[in-house]
């Protein structure tokens, strides 16, 4: 049997923080706010494993009311949610992500992004895509305030 999922997330920049995307330090004045290390992609595509069967969201797993997850790598995160996904009886066949932003430029970043994001799944990098987006300078994503990702997930049973 075949399933999707569909992830969203959103943070603000803010100073004093590091930007990390899809698991990968990326080297900017502005970083991501969360109780993590809020990595909005990897956020994005826990929610969409979780929601591809019906596990719900992160914050059911990993909420930032508990101290456990406080400045947690998500990498650690998306690999117990795959975990939860294999324990269902399923595994990730491909993904296909939007990380959304007016700046930094991610072109120089994405096949990294995609390698980490193949280790951390265990699928190969090619059933992985990560494309950068803009928001044309609308909204607080455009006007620099904030990074948005999204995230779909085909499983199957296995």
């Amino acid at each position: 049997m075949l399933r999707i999922g569909l992830g969203y997330d959103i943070h603000k920049l803010e100073k004093n923080r590091d930007l990390i995307l899809g698991g990968v330090k990326i080297p900017f004045e502005l970083g991501l706010l969360g109780h993590s290390d809020a990595d909005v992609l990897i956020h994005a595509i826990i929610d969409s494993i979780l929601g591809s069967v019906a596990l719900g969201d992160i914050g059911s797993y990993f909420p930032d009311t508990d101290n456990n997850y406080k400045n947690i790598d998500s990498s650690i995160l998306l690999k117990k949610t795959v975990t939860m996904l294999k324990n269902k009886g399923y595994r990730i066949i491909n993904i296909d992500s939007n990380i959304i932003c007016q700046k930094p430029k991610l072109a120089p970043y994405i096949d990294k992004i995609r390698e980490n994001l193949a280790c951390f799944i265990e699928i190969p990098k090619e059933n992985i895509s990560v494309k950068a987006k803009t928001n044309e300078k609308q909204d607080s994503i455009g006007l620099g305030a904030a990074i948005a990702a999204q995230a779909v997930v085909l499983v199957e049973s296995i």
